[in-house]
């Protein structure tokens, strides 16, 4: 018997970048918990983000945000993880030298660009993030639980470039078509899944669990019914036990409606 969903949302629920999704949803929502069916929604987006998406149930389901940095549950916080000081300076630098690169530094409570690209920071905001621009990253190093690189093109290729430095100090995951997350080495959707099923006495095999990138592979391990919509990485779809149909014709929530119905 499932007891726990996990969802991932860019992708997956919701076209890249928006912030609406079908009433439908948060009717589904509020049928699991009533069937002691808990949700959790697990992203690279910042909690506030994620808070803003799922308002509607916020006090009803768990918030993995900023791939598994920080773990929130009715505005407590159940666990974080920050990269190493000296790790995220280096990789700031290292960034900045990388060609048409832009460099967001997260904090549980707010997104710091150094960015002045017209625009930028309308696409940050649009995702419902908490961002201020700064003139230097590198003095909000102390306590970062994510930095993300955007790029327009190369994303793969920009990815490469990051592991080949830091592979041994961070965890380095493709996000999307414009993305890559680097968070803590032990930072991880999955890890912080785990943690959700220990503290709530819930087994892999009681876990369901939705994604579409790579830094979805770890949550999709950790659960016994994993599923990739039809629009996934390629990776992604080759780890995963089953393929939903696409997150444009609302794969998550057809496979939820059978979940409901008993045909799984």
């Amino acid at each position: 018997m499932i007891k726990l969903v996990v969802s991932d949302i860019d992708g997956t629920l919701l076209s890249e970048g928006t912030t609406k999704v079908k009433l439908e949803l948060f009717e589904i929502i509020r049928e699991l918990k009533a069937r002691g069916v808990m949700f959790a929604a697990a992203s690279g987006r910042q909690y506030a983000s994620m808070r803003h998406v799922f308002a509607p149930v916020a006090n009803d389901i768990i918030f993995i945000a900023e791939n598994g940095t920080n773990v929130m549950c009715r505005e407590q916080n159940i666990s974080s993880r920050y990269i190493d000081e000296g790790a995220a300076k280096e990789l700031v630098r290292f960034m900045r030298e990388q060609k048409d690169t832009e460099i967001i530094l997260s904090t549980p409570k707010k997104m710091y660009f150094e960015s002045k690209k017209p625009g930028f920071e309308e696409l940050l905001t649009g995702y419902g993030n908490v961002v201020q621009r700064t003139d230097d990253l590198l003095q909000h190093c102390a306590r970062t639980n994510k930095i993300s690189a955007y790029r327009s093109y190369g994303i793969e290729e920009l990815c490469a470039q990051i592991k080949d430095r830091f592979a041994d100090r961070l965890n380095i995951a493709i996000a999307g078509a414009i993305w890559v997350d680097t968070m803590s080495l032990d930072a991880d959707k999955g890890n912080a899944i785990a943690e959700i099923q220990k503290m709530m006495k819930i087994t892999k095999e009681e876990t369901m669990a939705f994604g579409d990138n790579c830094n979805d592979m770890g949550m999709l391990r950790q659960a016994g019914e994993s599923y990739a919509v039809a629009n996934a990485h390629p990776q992604l779809k080759e780890s995963a036990k089953h393929i939903a149909p696409p997150q444009s014709e609302d794969g998550v929530l057809q496979v939820l409606r059978g979940l409901l119905a008993g045909e799984l």
